[in-house]
Parts: structure tokens; C-alpha cells; sequence
């Protein structure tokens, strides 16, 4: 199978459709993300595979959160051929299925604006026009539940934590299959592992080319909930299913390259961070608040953007401090990186890398300083310690982190009008459903009270 990574060899319309006879693919999927990160598919039997290959299948875009009106409905998949690769399952009937990713296209032919993949791919070019590519790897963690008659529930199938193995690991050999799954498919897997809570798990993924690890993280979701339903199992990216223990996060490693060199390292510079790293990070720094609502983009992300779960509230950096929101691991020379630790794994990938990457090339065009870096634990400061030091905090709920991505114009410039007014519209509906709504907790907190 051929590697999905953006760095190998672009594939033709031709290695496509005889890769596919070769693997004895019936079904392909034409796969794509709505507005709020829910991946979309058309699929097709391998009689429509050269129509599809030209950009030829249509879908009604009207039906898809955020796309268009009923009156200007349709739409067209242009897929990356770069992007096939056969899942690793067979249909009950035997068949292969396999994948691509696509761009969605106006009528007329050109980009739509409402399209995820087209919004990162605009921030690449700018990043191109620099100079430099961004490289990223993130750390997706995940639950896996037991499901009762068909219905997911929060129920552990492991009494386990952060590293165990077998036997009190019993989601060990499901992350094996899960990773299995993954390389069979041309991924890099960098590591698996058990996290902190009970029924919790972390799949890192390679670094790669920020649109590849996009694409990456999207197909790893859909990969990870297949795998768990044919071991009778939940699997899910919400950030904070369980009060009490910790959340899900996707902690997103990142590296700026111009060709081979790594531009955040610098042999002579404090601590080795170049001045172009130390700007990066500024502007990552001062967007923090505005981009919060991308990253973290559901109510319950603000469950787990709470002290003492070890996910960063703090607007601030750190070399080894695991309390802000930007980390720099120890590692030097081509491995020189950043971790950013705020998204978590419900957050669209596109968007959320988009809105990144700008952030960042927007503290090097402007060179913000982003402060000296926070040594001491910030989840142990006073509030005093932390005005003194001038700490700002992430919102601290949906609705704040929505105010914060209206008042900041290079968040909206980022995602255009079209995605920011739909997007905005839909969170915003999300809040007020869930405000409207009284949960157990305030019916055991006051019903027999008052």
C-alpha cells in the first residue's frame, strides 16, 4: 500500500484505479469533513471509480452542517489521490473498501469556501510564501466503553492506568488491533499506550506534513471506533465523559522546516530556540483565547480545561513545566519542537491546525516576544503570583471561548466569513441548549433544598 503522507510521490489517475484492481477494491469512499469535524462520505461501487477519480460524483451540500442553502445545493468531491489507501476490513461479503480524501468544488470549479481541507490548505500556501512548512504529530487520547444492547455507556472495561499492561490492561490487545489497523494503512505509529484513567488510551502519530497529519487525524477517529465496534466495544474522542478523573486531549507537537532544517533550533541561542521559535510561539500565545472555541469546540470541552486534571487553563510557556499551554521538549537539533497541550480530540483537525499555524506565523511577521518561560508549577500559584507574573487564563466555558473568537480578527480572517458565521451560529445554538437544560446534578444539589 502506498504511504498516505503529503511527502510521497503524487499518485496518477492510472496507479490509483490499478492499486485498486490489485487490492480488489469494490467500494471506495470519498471522504470529507463538515463545518464541525464530522467526516462526511460518498461511496461508490468500482464502476463509477473513473468518474470519481475526475471530480465527477456530486453530493447535496445543503444537507451538510454549514455548507450552503437548499437553493444552491450542489457540490462537487475532488479527491487527492495522494490520499488512497484500502481499509484494512472486509465487507460481509468479502469486498475491500478504500478511501479518498477530498476537496469540495463549486459547480463552476472553484473552491468552495465552506470547505475544511481548502481553509488549511490557504494557510499553507501563506506559510509556503514564507518560506517555512509546518510539521506536526499529535497525541490522540480516547475511551473505550462497554456498550449494552447496541448503547454506548461509561463503563470501564479496565482497571488500569497511566502504562499498565496485561492483565489489567484489557483495552491492550483492542489498541494493538486499533494500531495494526493504522499501519496496514501506511500510517506511522510512534507509540501506544495506557493514560491515567481507567478505560483511557493515547495512539501517537507520526510527524508529518500539517495537511497529511490532518488527514491523518481525521481517518485515525473513524479507524478507532470501527476497530472497537467489531471488539464490542464504545470508543470515544469526547473530551470529558467521566467527572472526576482525567480528560481526552490531543496534545499536538509542532515544527517549522525550511527544506531539512528544523528553523525553531539555533546552536547559539538561549536554550537553543531560535528567535523565529520564541515568535511562533508568541503569537500562539496572544490567539490562545480567540482560537480556544476551534480547538476546543464542544460544552464538555470546558469539563476538562480544569485544574488539577494536568490540562493546561493557563495562557503561558514552559521548557519543562507540564502546567502551561505551550511546552518545548527537551530535545534539540532537527527534533527542536513545541507542544501545544490545549486541543482535544473533538476539534475539526483542519481548522484547528489552520488556526494554529496562522496564530504562529503571525507572531513571526509581527515578532512577539512571548515572555520568558514559566518554571514554577502555575496550577500551585496564587491568583496574586499569577497577576504579578501576568498569566492570563484560557475562557472558561463555550460561551466565553465564543466571545474571544468574535473579538479576534485574525481567527476570522483565517477561516473566512463562511465557515466563521456558520460555525459561530452552531456553537452558539449548542450553549443555549445546554443552558436550557437542567442536569442530575441540579436536581441533587437543590431539588430537596429549596
Amino acid at each position: 500500500m502506498p504511504s498516505p503522507h503529503a511527502s510521497s510521490p503524487a499518485l496518477t489517475k492510472l496507479q490509483v484505479l490499478e492499486l485498486a484492481e490489485q487490492h480488489k477494491v469494490k467500494f471506495l469512499r470519498l471522504q470529507f469533513t463538515d463545518i464541525l469535524g464530522t467526516i462526511k462520505n460518498v461511496e461508490i461501487p468500482n464502476g463509477q471509480f473513473e468518474r470519481a477519480l475526475d471530480g465527477g460524483v456530486m453530493f447535496d451540500g445543503s444537507s451538510i452542517e454549514g455548507f450552503v442553502r437548499i437553493e444552491e445545493s450542489d457540490m462537487y468531491l475532488k479527491p487527492d489521490l495522494s490520499t488512497f489507501c484500502v481499509f484494512p476490513w472486509s465487507g460481509p461479503g468479502g469486498e475491500k473498501v478504500a478511501r479518498l480524501i477530498c476537496d469540495i468544488a463549486n459547480p463552476d470549479g472553484t473552491p468552495f469556501v465552506g470547505c475544511p481541507r481548502t481553509t488549511l490548505k490557504r494557510v499553507i500556501a501563506l506559510a509556503d510564501s514564507r518560506g517555512v512548512q509546518l510539521k506536526a504529530g499529535p497525541e490522540a487520547e480516547f475511551f473505550l466503553f462497554q456498550s449494552r444492547n447496541g448503547r454506548p455507556t461509561t463503563e470501564s472495561h479496565d482497571a488500569a492506568s497511566y502504562f499498565d499492561l496485561s492483565p489489567v490492561d484489557q483495552g491492550e490487545d483492542v489498541r494493538r488491533e486499533i494500531v495494526l489497523a493504522l499501519e496496514a494503512m501506511g500510517f506511522d505509529v510512534d507509540a501506544a499506550h495506557h493514560e491515567v484513567a481507567p478505560g483511557q488510551h493515547e495512539i501517537d502519530l507520526g510527524y508529518d506534513h500539517v495537511l497529511t497529519t490532518a488527514d491523518n487525524i481525521s481517518t485515525f477517529r473513524f479507524v478507532v471506533k470501527n476497530v472497537a465496534i467489531r471488539n464490542g466495544l464504545h470508543a470515544t474522542f469526547m473530551p470529558k465523559p467521566i467527572y472526576g478523573i482525567n480528560g481526552s486531549g490531543m496534545h499536538t507537537h509542532m515544527s517549522l522546516f525550511t527544506g531539512a532544517r528544523n528553523v525553531f533550533f539555533d546552536q547559539d541561542a538561549p536554550m537553543q530556540l531560535s528567535r523565529t521559535c520564541l515568535n511562533y510561539i508568541g503569537g500562539v500565545l496572544r490567539h490562545a483565547k480567540g482560537f480556544c472555541a476551534i480547538t476546543n469546540p464542544l460544552v464538555n470541552s470546558y469539563k476538562r480545561l480544569v485544574p488539577g486534571y494536568e490540562a493546561p487553563t493557563a495562557v503561558a510557556w514552559s521548557e519543562k513545566n507540564r502546567s502551561p499551554l505551550v511546552r518545548v521538549p527537551a530535545a534539540r537539533g532537527s527534533a527542536t519542537r513545541i507542544e501545544l497541550r490545549m486541543p482535544d480530540p473533538s476539534c475539526n483537525p483542519y481548522l484547528a491546525l489552520a488556526v494554529v499555524l496562522r496564530a504562529g506565523l503571525d507572531g513571526m511577521e509581527k515578532e512577539i516576544d512571548p515572555g520568558p518561560p514559566i518554571t514554577k508549577n502555575i496550577f500551585t500559584m496564587s491568583h496574586r503570583e499569577r497577576r504579578h507574573l501576568r498569566i492570563d487564563e484560557l475562557p472558561g466555558n463555550l460561551s466565553e471561548a465564543l466571545d474571544e473568537l468574535e473579538k479576534d480578527d485574525l481567527v476570522r480572517e483565517t477561516l473566512g466569513d463562511h465557515i466563521f458565521e456558520h460555525f459561530l451560529e452552531a456553537k452558539r445554538e449548542e450553549w443555549h441548549d445546554y443552558i436550557r437544560h437542567v442536569s442530575p446534578w441540579e436536581t441533587e444539589r437543590y431539588l430537596g433544598v429549596y
